[in-house]
């Protein structure tokens, strides 16, 4: 029985590690994902480029762990995926970095920040539009706030990042 007991306590931790609030979304038919993880990032970050953008994105690259992007329409799925933002937001250490309503559309970004004014852990941003859709981003790693802007023309909100970096 205490060998049972403990393997259970070995096991079952590993069962949650990596896991993310957010992995209910991913296959869901109403929500379209894009999930980049820090092999793609690992591999991005090996490329050579003297271009000043190519070249802050690299270093975005090399501090990131994984970015995960979900949309959807569906109401049902935007209410949950802004209960589940909230409950995040009570239980991890995230502070409001900026916010911005406009015509119906709330964004806010959140982030936890790591160690300096700029280093970022968690970068957290959730557009809400009930005309529309609801997006949410999750970046997480060890990269700074100021290499955001590289991402402005590629994800849902990017104007809003390239502001907020500026902002920090």
């Amino acid at each position: 029985m205490k060998k049972l007991i403990l393997t259970l306590f070995v096991l079952i931790p590993s069962l949650f590690f990596g896991q993310s609030i957010f992995d209910k979304y991913e296959g869901k038919d109403e929500i379209t994902t894009v999930i980049v993880n820090k092999k793609m990032f690992e591999m991005m970050g090996n490329v050579k480029s003297n271009d000043k953008e190519s070249q802050q994105f690299l270093r975005l690259a090399k501090g990131i762990d994984n970015l995960r992007v979900f949309t959807t329409t569906d109401k049902k799925w935007s209410s949950d995926m802004k209960a589940t933002v909230d409950k995040h937001l009570k239980s991890n250490a995230l502070e409001e970095l900026m916010r911005v309503s406009d015509a119906g559309q709330v964004v806010k970004i959140y982030i936890n920040s790591g160690g300096t004014a700029t280093k970022v852990k968690e970068l957290l941003m959730f557009i809400e539009d009930p005309k529309n859709e609801t997006v949410l981003v999750s970046l997480t790693g060890n990269f700074d706030l100021n290499d955001l802007s590289v991402l402005s023309d590629k994800i849902p909100g990017g104007e809003e990042l390239k502001k907020a970096s500026k902002k920090k």
